[in-house]
Order: structure tokens, then sequence, then C-alpha cells
């Protein structure tokens, strides 16, 4: 039977390795035998908890180093983690094994490989290996041959993480893996699966998920090795445990199998890699796993004041797939979370400058500052502003705009219609979407172009005589149609309209939509970004593209500069942006969260199912957690979207919480509306709830999200959203047949099953 830790708080002491720690805390270090699950609440202490206890095991209970397994998901975080062990212990910890999974099963495999068919000194495929091995295989796999080997990658990387055998996968894989195959022919990519694992093992290799895969394998072919690395793991302790897939949670059930000692650490609440694989049942269910585990729950932060936590905890309440968890500031109250709504994504990027600014004034640093996104693509506003307003930013995980891989190329096709002698932008853009052109092509014309001192535009216009009789010389005519039609064009389309045509016609759009990746998806908002940059500079100052690109020209150098300078001179003080995925782990004494809107967060790829909504809403509790002292939740009225101005409605999200929760401002940061003082949005002060409140629709209908119900024209399907109330009530219903669909509740005329 899971026990909840009830055990009378330990008296007070001095020992080093406890009198630091709270309650909670210490109860964990403390624990010595069996499954424990560290429910370790954002800020509250977790890695600190983990590093004492694997120091009181050291010192109180005479286990030796041997015996200590300590896995964490960076190379960086396993080297802190030893670090702050040795600290505490006073000499170096050289036989504690702390390591990242992928580590930890390279060290088993350089060691026992030979029983999985890997002999010594086997080779480790990174990225570009498999896509280049993954290239070969496909030309020869009819009715593949013109796939998208990134998209193909991403799928066997899936695959693997959910140890699928290539016979599993054409068996298994469409309905274990979802989305990430639609639309792509099972049985093709299972032969190009099969094909591709043949070829790996005839080159004595494996890919990055094969380091997790062939160990599970290992294990289970090889019980006495097994046993062996079991001595070596009489004490685990897994960090992020919401973020292990299915690989991980094998490979840990495995180590744990013959002494249980297995102290699992996490916070369902910050699941929010379910694209990577990762899956929240693992944590959700160790209790299930584990019926005698022993619970601690870390609920005190550290980190944010308790305005900040109110708002966290009335969030995340409305997620079914949770463990019961509330976090208690350790700081005060602080001042209340601020809202603002901005008419259009120009004003919001203005008012987060101008109050950046006004914190400036009062002494804070630029780098006191966090701007927090869901896509990528919504950076390019804020830099803008930022730029104006002359505050120097850096942006985390990313680059600037304009030097995007995407925007660099479409801006590229543009510029060789403009300029048939601009041999880099002709170069860049030959193959890219991929058009069949090869390096051997390439090259035999480049060195034409360089012996007859011609531009490389002009090689290609001789492709048929440079490299007469291969397929790539038909290839090089149509790219060249392509680029004569958009020369044409260039001359005289609006530069939106050339943009978009650019787009289109140069099949970049469509390879985008066919690769089907998280990446994918990211790149083509950034392409929707672009044409919202042309409209609106279009808007302002008129002109045709040529004008536009020696405008984009001077953005991507100026932001060149303000990265050299925030490297080189000001390193310390940048305002930060980042996607809320890159802010895991993060704090920041003011943060905003921008695009607080429906489409955006949810994102408009995430309202499939509740499990996607869940993911959306745990993803921004992450947001909002990253605030130590202030927080400002912002949203728009309107919001460009493919160089069209479109109604921006707020986030279900904001309507989750409750109407005193958050202190709207204007313009200039003046309160327009204040929640009731000395109270905290917290347990203390608002009824706790284990689903979220009910929402009133017609006479007598509430919806919590999970209901079956059926629609007179769509079907039957599942609640997995619900905002608004009375006459404004809204659910969103996934049918059957018919996908995702927001309705209001009045008109909708649903029937409980």
């Amino acid at each position: 039977m899971t026990t909840e830790t009830t055990t009378p708080t330990p008296a007070p002491t001095t020992d080093p390795l406890l009198a630091s720690l709270n309650d909670a805390q210490r109860h964990a270090v403390m624990h010595l035998e069996g499954p424990a699950l560290v429910v370790a609440g954002a800020g509250s202490g977790k890695t600190k908890t983990v590093v004492h206890r694997i120091a009181y095991l050291l010192r109180e209970h005479d286990v030796v180093p041997q015996q200590v397994l300590a896995v964490t998901f960076t190379n960086k975080a396993a080297g802190e983690l030893k670090e702050r062990v040795e600290a505490l212990i006073g000499h170096p910890g050289r036989d504690l094994w702390v390591a990242t999974f992928h580590g930890a099963c390279l060290r088993v495999l350089r060691s026992f490989g030979e029983h999985v068919g890997l002999a010594s000194g086997f080779g480790i495929y990174d990225d570009g290996d498999q896509l280049d091995l993954l290239k070969e295989i496909l030309g020869s796999v009819r009715g593949l041959e013109e796939a998208n080997p990134r998209a193909l990658r991403g799928v066997i990387d899936r695959a693997k993480s959910n140890l699928m055998t290539p016979q599993r996968f054409a068996a298994e894989g469409e309905r274990v893996l979802g989305n990430a195959v639609s639309g792509m022919p099972i049985e093709l990519v299972s032969e190009v699966f099969e094909r591709y694992e043949s070829r790996l093992r005839r080159a004595n290799a494996v890919d990055f998920n094969d380091i997790l895969g062939r160990t599970v394998e290992l294990f289970t072919l090889a019980p006495d090795v097994l046993d062996r690395v079991q001595q070596r793991t009489v004490f685990i302790h897994v960090d992020e445990y919401q973020d292990t897939n299915a690989a991980q949670y094998e490979l840990t059930r495995l180590l744990a199998e013959k002494y249980r000692n297995l102290m699992a650490v996490g916070d369902p609440d910050q699941s929010i890699y379910g694209f990577r694989g990762a899956d929240i049942r693992n944590i959700l269910d160790f209790q299930r796993d584990y019926e005698d585990a022993h619970i601690y729950r870390l609920e005190v932060n550290y980190r944010s004041v308790g305005s900040v936590l109110g708002v966290a905890n009335a969030l995340i309440r409305h997620n079914q797939g949770r463990l019961e968890k509330d976090l208690r500031p350790a700081k005060g109250e602080g001042v209340p979370v601020q809202k603002f709504f901005a008419n259009d994504h120009r004003a919001e990027a203005d008012f987060v400058a101008r109050t950046v600014e006004r914190f400036k004034g009062e002494g804070k640093s630029y780098a006191d500052c966090a701007i927090l996104y869901r896509t990528n693509a919504q950076s390019r506003v804020m830099e803008e502003a930022l730029r104006r307003a002359g505050i120097s930013a850096t942006i985390v995980g990313g680059v600037g705009f304009y030097d995007r891989r995407e925007v660099k190329d479409v801006l590229s096709y543009a510029r060789a219609a403009l300029n048939a002698a601009d041999d880099v932008s002709w170069h860049r853009i030959l193959n890219r979407p991929k058009r069949g052109i090869g390096k051997t092509s390439e090259d035999a014309l480049t060195a034409w172009s360089q012996r007859n001192g011609v531009p490389f535009a002009q090689a290609l216009r001789s492709a048929d005589e440079i490299i007469a009789g291969t397929g790539a010389a038909k290839r090089v005519r149509d790219f060249l149609e392509l680029m004569d039609d958009l020369a044409e064009a260039a001359e005289t389309l609006a530069a939106t309209q050339f943009l978009k045509s650019v787009i289109d016609s140069s099949g970049y759009l469509q390879a985008l939509k066919d690769e089907g990746s998280h990446e994918a998806l990211g790149r083509l908002e950034n392409l929707d970004e672009l044409v919202s940059a042309v409209a609106e500079w279009e808007e302002g100052s008129g002109g045709g593209i040529a004008t536009f690109l020696d405008e984009a020209a001077l953005m991507s150098s100026v932001d060149d500069r303000a990265v050299a300078a925030v490297n080189e001179v000001v390193e310390d003080d940048a305002v930060t942006l980042m996607t809320l995925h890159n802010a895991k782990g993060l704090e920041y004494p003011i943060v905003f969260l921008v695009g607080l809107e429906e489409q955006l967060i949810p994102h408009r790829s995430a309202t499939g199912s509740l499990q996607e909504i869940e993911e959306e809403r745990r993803l921004l509790y992450v947001g909002i957690t990253r605030a130590q002292e202030r927080l400002f939740m912002v949203h728009c009225g309107s919001r460009m979207s493919f160089g069209r101005t479109e109604f921006a409605r707020a986030s279900r999200f904001l309507e989750d919480l409750p109407k005193d929760a958050l202190e709207e401002v204007d313009v200039l940061g003046q309160v327009l509306g204040s929640p009731a003082r000395g109270r905290s949005p917290s347990r203390s002060t608002w009824t706790p709830a284990t689903s979220p409140p009910a929402r009133e629709g017609e006479a007598g209908a509430t919806y919590r999200g999970g209901e079956k119900v059926t629609h007179p024209k769509f079907g039957a399907g599942t609640v997995v959203g619900v905002s608004g109330a009375g006459a404004k009530a809204e659910v969103t219903v996934v049918f059957a047949a018919a996908g995702a669909k927001r309705l209001l509740v009045r008109f909708a005329h649903l029937e409980r099953v």
C-alpha cells in the first residue's frame, strides 16, 4: 500500500545535512529503503533534496558510493549534481555514478555490448549520419523516393523511444504513435525502418535512441549482466521523472527490480515534452507500479511570491491528470499579478518595452526581465519593439528572427529573383527545398562559372551543356523557369503578394507540411510571421520587395550588433526572450507572458484531445512559475497572421483564473481594477477543487471536461475543454468523425451519453 509520509516532524538539528532543509525535504532525505516518489513543485528545492539524500546515505547508513546511481536529463545537470554532493561530503565522489540516461546506458553497452551483437568500438550515428543513411535507403524503396528523410527520422526516433522493432511498428505504429505517423504509408515506412536497422547492425553502429533500446535488449537477453549492473545501482535516483519515455521507464524498472530502492523525483504539473515522447503516465502511475511507495510532497516554493503562486495553483487545478499538490510561498505575498489587454500585437510589444524601461529606471537591470511566448515566431515583434527602445536583448535557444534558416531562405529567393549576379543567394536556394540537384552537379556548374568569370546563374542557363545527360540538367531547367516567373512577379506584385508567391511556388511551404515534424511546424509559423512582417511594413512604408529587402538587411545587421553587444560588452544586462518550452528550469525577477490567446496557447495544433489541452495548460503553468517577484500576463484583441489582421480571443486559460486573481493595468501600467488587498489567490482563500469548477450553459447543463456527448450533426464525441459562463459558455468537443469543434453550449444541442 502506498504510504503518504505523516511521521512526526524531525526535531531541530544542527546537523549540516539536515539543518537547512524544511520538514518535507528532511523526511525525503532520511528515507532509506523501498520505493519513494518525491512530488517536487516548482522552486521547491528538489535538487537540494536529492543531493542531501545521497550524502545522507553515504554518511549515516554506510552506503558505499559504488551502490549509488543518480540519473538526470542533461550533462550539465549531472555535473552540477555531482559537484554539489562532493562539496557536501567534503571529498571527491569518484565512484558515484551520476549520469544522463544515455550516458549511463552507453557505459553499459561499452562493457557488455557483445551480448547484443555490438563489437568493441561500435560507432554512434548522429542526426546527420541518420539523414545520410535514410536518404540512401529511400532511393531504393518504391513509393518513397520523394519522402522527407527528416520526417522519417522523426518517426523512427519516436518508434525506438517506445521500444518498437520494425515488426512491432508495422503492427502497432499507427495506434501507438498517433499523429506522428499521420498520412504516412505504414507498410512502406516499416520497410525503410527495417532496412535502416539492418544497415546500422551491418555497420556495427547505433543511433542515439538505440543507446537506450539496445540496453533494454541487453538486460532482457542477459540476466547475468542485469544482475551485475544492479549491484552497482542499489540506490537509484531519477530526476524529472515526469519527462521519461517508454524506454527510460523500462530501464528504470529493470534496474530497480532487485533492490527496489528507487527514488523518483518530479512534478506532473511540469510535464511539457509529450511531443518528444515523454509519457506523463509514468509518474502518475508510480503508486500503481510500486504499491508500497512512500510519497513525499515538496510544496514550499522558494522562488516566487505568493501572488504568483496563487495564480499558478488556480490554473493547474483545472487539470485532471495530476497529483494533488499546492505550492506555498517561503517569500511574502508580493505585488499582485498584472494583466494587460493590448489592441494588437504591436501595442503588446510596445507595452512590454515601455514596462521594461520603467523597471530599468527604478533600478532593475534588463537582465532581470524575461519575455516568454508559445512560438518562436512571436519573437519578431518583440525584438523590433525592444530595438526601437534601445533595449539590449538576447534570445535563448534560438537566433534573431531574420537570421532563422527558413526566413533567410525565402528572402534569398527574393534577392535572387531581383539580382542574377547574387551568387550567394542562388547557391543557397538551388536545392532548398530539395529538388534533386546533387552536389556533384552543383560543383560542376560552380567550376564552369568561375573558369568563365560569370555569375552562377549564367552557369545554370548553360546546364544542358555543362552537365549534359544527367537528370539534374532537367531539374535545373525547371528551377530556372520558376526563377524567371519570380523575377517577373517581383516587378508587378506588391511585396506581400510576392512573398506569398515565393513561399508557395518554390515548394518550400509544401516541403515543411510534408515533413510534419515539431520543428517544421515552428518553421511554418516563422514564414507566416515573415509575411505578416512584410504586410505591416507595407502598411507603414509602402514600396516593393526590393525596398523591404534593404530594410530586412539593416534589421539583421542591427540584430548581429545587438547580440555582439550582449555577448561582449553588457553580457549581464539584456532582456531574455524565449519560448515557454525553453524556459523550463530557469527563473527571473520579472516575467512577461505574452500572446495569451486562443490558437497560441492552447496552440492550434494541440486542441484535439484532453491530454493535449492539459499539456498546454501545464506549459503556461511552467511559464507562470518562472517569475520570482513580478508577473505580467498580456493578450491582444487582434493579431496579424499570414499578412491578414485577425480577431484574437483571450486564452481559455485566462478564464480558468478567478476574477480577483489578476490586477488589470492600462497602457501606462496604471491599475484599472485591484484584487482584494491582503488576500492571496491560494488554498487559504479559494475553495480547493479536485476538478475544474463547473461552467454553466443551458439550464442545468454543466461541463467539466471528459464527458461523453452526442451532437445532432457531428455524432459522438468527448468534451476536452470548457470556457466562458452563462450564455457565453463554450465547449471544445473532439468528435470521432468530425474532429475538434468549438461550440456555444446554448446552441449546440449536446446530449450526454
